[in-house]
């Protein structure tokens, strides 16, 4: 894991790759959870026996089921200390390339594209990703992630 010890350290970074996280397996239950948060139930990806005979061959993941594992993969990748909120400020160029198949390992690949110091002591920040699927030349989705990080303000002195 790469750790910063402050935003005041991401320039340094700037164009690095960051890393690559553990890989996760995208199981059935975490599908089926998605369907049920999400209300989606489209048979592709709840209903195992239908979806054995349809263009997948099985059931697959949701598109924005594989989005909202960023946060986790990225977590898992690096991390920056001297922060007291990371606040999500959406994606940039997010494109699905491949389903993610029920039982299927991803991992997600980072590299900082942009970091820009804002008032208030934030700082915005772009991570370049793919989240890749085991066995697969061609990942499953990629995005520009920005978030804006806070720094924490220094405990007062006694």
């Amino acid at each position: 894991m790469r750790v910063f010890t402050s935003p005041d350290e991401l320039p340094l970074a700037l164009g690095e790759d960051l890393g690559v996280s553990p890989w996760h397996v995208v199981d059935q239950r975490q599908i089926d959870g998605f369907a049920a948060a999400t209300g989606d139930h489209q048979w592709i990806h709840v209903d195992a026996e239908r979806a054995r005979t349809g263009p997948f061959g099985g059931t697959i993941a949701h598109g924005f089921l594989t989005v909202a594992l960023l946060p986790l993969l990225l977590g898992r990748i690096a991390r920056v200390d001297g922060v007291d909120v990371t606040i999500n400020a959406g994606l940039d160029r997010l494109r699905f390339h491949s389903p993610v198949p029920s039982g299927a390992r991803v991992r997600a690949r980072a590299r900082l594209s942009s970091v820009q110091h804002r008032g208030g002591g934030f700082t915005e920040i772009a991570l370049s990703t793919s989240l890749e699927i085991e066995g697969r030349s061609r990942p499953a989705v990629t995005a520009d992630v920005l978030a804006l990080l806070r720094a924490a303000k220094p405990a007062p002195a006694h």
